[in-house]
């Protein structure tokens, strides 16, 4: 995985989890100001994916930036707005984790 790449990716996650963040602000105030700011920050971080998907591809760069999200968004959701997952749904994000392992992993060079 080159450094840009994760680099991106960052950058990406970053806007979006600010998207999510101020799409929940709005719902619990419903201050337009709050939906605006979430629509613009959701237009920027579909703007840097497609950076990502020209250098992982889309499979790759979309997997690994929704997993990313499903993290950060989950801590920020308990730890911000009270939320609560059940096990079940714990256990789906523990597959996450997983599966963002996995992709991570080196694939194997073609002849």
């Amino acid at each position: 995985m080159k450094l840009s790449f994760m680099l991106w990716l960052a950058g990406s996650t970053a806007v979006f989890i600010g998207a999510a963040t101020a799409s929940r602000a709005y719902v619990g105030t419903t201050n337009i100001l709050y939906l605006a700011l979430s629509l613009t920050l959701y237009i920027v971080g579909n703007l840097l994916m497609l950076k990502l998907m020209r250098e992982g591809g889309l499979g790759l760069a979309v997997s690994l930036s929704a997993i990313t999200q499903l993290l950060i968004i989950n801590v920020i959701a308990f730890l911000f707005f009270g939320e609560r997952l059940s096990t079940t749904q714990l256990a789906g994000v523990g597959l996450g984790i997983l599966a963002m392992g996995l992709m991570l992993l080196p694939s194997p060079s073609r002849s």
